[in-house]
C-alpha cells in the first residue's frame, strides 16, 4: 500500500521535526502529524482514483464497442495502480475475469476470478461456477458462502447458489437450506419464494425471469430459451388449430 506508506512517512517526518526542531509538545506534534497524514492521504487517494477511473472508463467504452482485446489490455495496464490502494487490484481482476467469462473464455477468466473482489458478487458467482465445473464442490460452496455473506441483498446470487446445488450438483436439500437463508435476508423476494416452493415440491428452479443477468453465467444458453419459446409458440399454435377445427 504505497499511499499509506508514503503518507505515514510524511506524517512521521512532520512529527519528528516539530518535536525535535520546533520543540513542540509530543501531543501537539502528534496532532499536526495526524492532520498531515489525513490530508495527504485524501489527496493522494483522490489522484490515484481519478487516474484509475479514466483507465477503466476507457476500457468500458471499448467493451461496449466490441473492442475486447483493447479493453483487456487497458484493464491489465490499470493493474499498475494496484499497489497504491487497498482492493484496487482485486476490483480490476474482477472486471478482467468477468470480461473473459462472458466471452466463454473460461480458462483465461479463472486466474483473474480467483483474485476477484469479494464484494463483487457477479465475479464471485462466476468463480464459484468455475470451481463447480472443475469438480471442486467444496470450493464452490465456500466461494458462494463468502459471496452471500457480503452481498446478502442480491436475490440472483441466492438463487444462483441454490441452482448450482440443486440442478447442477443434485443437492436439493442443501439448495432448499440456502434459499431459506436467503429468504431471511430478503423476506419479500418473489424469486426466492417461488424457487423455494419449486424445490420443496420436486419441481425445477426457474431462472429465466432474471433475464440477461442470469444468462451471463452461462448455465443456460439464450439458444435454450429460444427453443423453449419456439416450443411454447408451437404449442399455442397447435391449440388454436385444434380449437378452430
Amino acid at each position: 500500500m504505497y499511499s499509506i506508506l508514503i503518507c505515514t512517512a510524511l506524517g512521521l517526518l512532520v512529527f519528528t521535526v516539530l518535536l525535535l526542531a520546533v520543540k513542540l509538545t509530543w501531543w501537539g506534534s502528534l496532532m499536526i502529524a495526524l492532520v498531515v497524514f489525513s490530508v495527504s492521504f485524501f489527496f493522494l487517494s483522490r489522484y490515484i482514483s481519478k487516474k484509475l477511473m479514466v483507465a477503466l472508463e476507457q476500457a468500458g467504452r471499448d467493451l461496449q464497442g466490441q473492442r475486447f482485446e483493447k479493453a483487456v489490455r487497458e484493464m491489465k495496464d490499470a493493474l499498475r495502480f494496484g499497489p497504491w490502494q487497498l482492493y484496487v487490484a482485486d476490483q480490476i481482476n474482477s472486471q478482467i475475469g468477468m470480461a473473459y467469462y462472458i466471452r466463454r473464455d473460461f480458462s483465461n477468466a479463472f486466474p483473474y476470478l480467483e483474485k476477484a473482489f469479494f464484494k463483487n458478487w457477479i465475479a464471485m458467482g462466476m468463480l464459484a461456477i468455475s470451481y463447480m465445473k472443475r469438480q471442486k464442490r467444496s470450493q464452490m460452496e465456500k466461494t458462494f458462502d463468502k459471496a452471500v455473506q457480503w452481498n446478502g441483498k442480491e436475490s440472483l446470487l441466492w438463487n444462483l447458489y441454490a441452482y448450482c446445488l440443486a440442478e447442477e450438483c443434485g443437492e436439493r436439500s442443501k439448495a432448499i437450506a440456502v434459499l431459506e437463508k436467503g429468504l431471511k435476508k430478503l423476506p419479500d423476494d418473489q424469486h426466492i419464494t417461488d424457487n423455494l416452493d419449486n424445490l420443496q415440491n420436486g419441481r425445477k428452479m426457474k431462472m429465466r425471469s432474471f433475464g440477461d443477468p442470469w444468462y451471463q453465467f452461462h448455465l443456460e444458453s439464450v439458444g435454450q430459451l429460444q427453443k423453449h419459446q419456439m416450443a411454447s409458440m408451437g404449442g399455442r399454435m397447435q391449440k388454436r388449430m385444434t380449437v378452430r377445427r
